[in-house]
């Protein structure tokens, strides 16, 4: 590993943090979307996260043979969530079928606060991570004076 490796793996997941509050933060604002563009309820959004640099057994493998050790979290890919929508009973409504429900996206607000939550958290981790690698580095090149 190389002298700024600590910082570039903490970076990536700073990046990869902030990818899954944006995208929290679009099911939130969604909540209530009844039709998306393409006709149907909005539906809910997650991320998945991988390991950088990862290529399954044999990618491990061939780091490991070159002595470099992969590091970071990257968004893999963005998809979305199989839930069923929701039914609400609500005849007045515009949106309504011939039996008076209300198809609604498939968003719990409850859900999307605790991943914001957690989402946070994870940020947070990650600048004490790269404060305490930035304050090493600068004690090793103070005993380097």
């Amino acid at each position: 590993m190389g002298l700024f490796d600590a910082i570039g793996i903490a970076g990536s997941g700073l990046t990869a943090q902030r990818v899954r509050m944006d995208v929290t933060a679009e099911n939130l604002a969604n909540a209530d979307t009844t039709k998306a563009a393409n006709g149907q309820p909005y539906q809910r959004q997650e991320v998945i996260l991988r390991q950088a640099g990862s290529q399954g057994f044999s990618g491990a493998l061939a780091q490991a043979s070159q002595a470099e050790q992969p590091g970071g979290v990257q968004v893999s890919q963005i998809v979305a969530d199989a839930t069923p929508d929701q039914q609400v009973y609500d005849p007045g409504n515009p949106e309504a079928n011939a039996q008076g429900y209300v198809k609604l996206p498939n968003v719990s607000t409850v859900t999307e606060m605790t991943d914001l939550i957690s989402e946070q958290q994870s940020y947070q981790s990650d600048v004490t991570a790269m404060q305490t690698a930035k304050t090493m580095f600068s004690a090793t090149l103070e005993v380097l004076k």
